[in-house]
């Protein structure tokens, strides 16, 4: 199958009411293309809206067009669109961001959540669910990319002291961990163990251990059918009122709204 452009950029020259660019494997790695740039730059000035669909965020921001912008693409290269783009504010958790003139989406299937919302905005709530029921989609996605993101990384040394900490705290998930008892298990001082954690991970040990409780509530939840009560508690966040909380906060969605959406 093959994909042909109607227009070259020097012909596609008219005004636009929108211009969205596709993402695509390579753009997050592949050098900015000169061409694509220097139009981009040039239809902003002359189109109502500019956004992009999952990687594509990058050929605005090799555009220069995400400067002092809010922002999103798929979870897994957000990072490095943040560091490619300091100037941008990326936002990882949403699945679209409208910034004035520009929008953004997270991966593919997001594209539909921007234009289902583009369709509310100019046509009204009840276009937009006739048109989502018609693709059988839902009319708004309940919470963010979180949900479809691991909340975990690996440490940079597995064979540090951090990353033993880490293994002790998802074997032993359903325990209450202090920052005392934590440093405990790897023979450092609090202080000093809470130092080389943020150094090491970006993050504090209480944040680590509320976001292992999260996944492994996740994986619970998706593969087994025990109540919630029976999952906050094996988690560690001892209620299932403790745990909707922290779903709410963290994922943007309850835990059994999440079961409903991926349970195996």
């Amino acid at each position: 199958m093959q994909i042909m452009p109607d227009l070259s950029f020097d012909e596609a020259s008219d005004r636009y009411d929108l211009v969205l660019v596709a993402g695509g494997p390579n753009l997050p790695y592949a050098d900015p293309d000169p061409a694509m740039g220097a139009w981009l730059r040039s239809v902003a000035s002359r189109t109502e809206m500019l956004g992009s669909i999952c990687t594509g965020a990058f050929a605005l921001g090799n555009a220069g067009l995400l400067d002092g912008r809010r922002v999103t693409t798929h979870w897994q290269v957000a990072d490095k669109l943040a560091a490619r783009f300091p100037a941008a504010r990326v936002e990882p958790d949403l699945i679209h961001v409208r910034d004035g003139p520009i929008i953004t989406s997270a991966g593919v299937t997001a594209g539909i959540d921007l234009a289902l919302a583009l369709v509310r905005e100019r046509h009204g709530a009840d276009v937009a669910v006739a048109v989502a029921k018609r693709l059988v989609v839902l009319a708004q996605r309940q919470g963010g990319q979180s949900q479809f993101s691991p909340y975990l990384s690996a440490p940079a040394d597995p064979e540090s002291p951090i990353a033993r900490l880490q293994a002790h705290v998802m074997a032993h998930i359903g325990q209450r961990h202090t920052l005392a008892s934590l440093a405990e298990t790897v023979g450092m001082s609090a202080r000093n163990m809470a130092r080389h954690f943020v150094r090491e991970t970006g993050i504090t040990p209480h944040e680590f251990v509320e976001r292992a409780r999260v996944d492994a509530a996740r994986m619970l939840l998706e593969g087994t059918h025990l109540p919630l009560k029976a999952v906050a508690f094996d988690c560690g966040f001892g209620t299932a009122d403790r745990m909707r909380m922290v779903f709410a906060d963290r994922l943007g969605i309850t835990p059994a709204q999440y079961r409903a959406s991926f349970q195996h």
